[in-house]
């Protein structure tokens, strides 16, 4: 009896090609319009930059040890980052529902795990293009270095893989791109603004400061920021801890969701 008869696909346990066809497709489609996907959210890094230079500028004391414009360096970078793999995956899957072409990725012989790779890999390598920006204008314009590229490559990428997968999760749940803008509206960027992102926690008060520590996203710019400049709120070793269990279960229910059908299937 043959391979295929027994219902082993003939392209072996893993579909490499498809896999890579549809990370492909994910980086041609952000790609094609990369003056709004990529562009367009480094102009807003830069001109967060030059708006605190103009309005605070050396006026502004030192953070945590270290200028307070290279302190904002690695919150705007990972906020960038992360928004942008969220941004990636969610609209991508919201597209193709509200479009009715999501049958294009259900049809293809991909299994959940292929479909979560494809989807996810295209928001990291956006993600990592913004970082990449960045991180050279920050060194260019302000001469912000990078102290550690071990951590700050660890926490850019679970970064994007988290988000990417949170994207995932928002796009199959939403039938129309208003409740895509409202989880990014009153879920993503709150989370990301309350986070540390242009401030150290120790200046919260008591009680937003310890729910700081229960936001995964407070982890991944802490841990972006000690890489680059050295200085962090909280240990990197426990931030790594925190955000690889976060993204384990990020990734966990997007598998259930795909294997499932959830609310992409007819």
């Amino acid at each position: 009896m043959s391979q295929q008869s027994m219902g082993v696909r003939r392209f072996g346990r893993v579909n490499w090609i498809g896999v890579a066809t549809l990370i492909e497709r994910e980086v041609k489609r952000f790609m094609n319009v990369w003056s709004q996907t990529i562009m367009a959210p480094l102009i807003n890094a830069g001109l967060l930059l030059m708006i605190f230079t103009i309005a605070i500028g050396p006026t502004r004391g030192e953070v945590m040890g270290v200028p307070f414009m290279t302190f904002l360096v690695p919150g705007i970078l990972t906020m960038t980052v992360i928004q942008n793999a969220f941004a990636n995956t969610s609209s991508s899957i919201t597209s193709a529902k509200i479009g009715g072409n999501i049958v294009d990725t259900l049809m293809p012989p991909l299994n959940a795990a292929e479909l979560l790779v494809g989807y996810v890999t295209g928001a990291v390598i956006r993600g990592v293009m913004c970082a990449i920006v960045i991180a050279l204008g920050g060194w260019i314009f302000l001469g912000v270095t990078i102290e550690n590229p071990l951590w700050v490559a660890a926490f850019v990428l679970l970064g994007t893989i988290m988000m990417g997968g949170l994207g995932l999760i928002a796009g199959v749940y939403a039938q129309k791109f208003d409740q895509l803008s409202a989880i990014q509206n009153f879920l993503v960027t709150p989370l990301a603004f309350l986070s540390g992102t242009f401030y150290s926690i120790e200046a919260l008060p008591p009680a937003l400061n310890t729910l700081c520590h229960f936001n995964p996203f407070f982890y991944i710019i802490d841990g972006v920021r000690f890489g680059m400049i050295g200085v962090s709120d909280s240990s990197p070793w426990v931030g790594l801890v925190v955000v690889l269990a976060a993204t384990a279960a990020v990734l966990w229910l997007n598998l259930r969701w795909l294997r499932s059908g959830y609310r992409l299937k007819a």
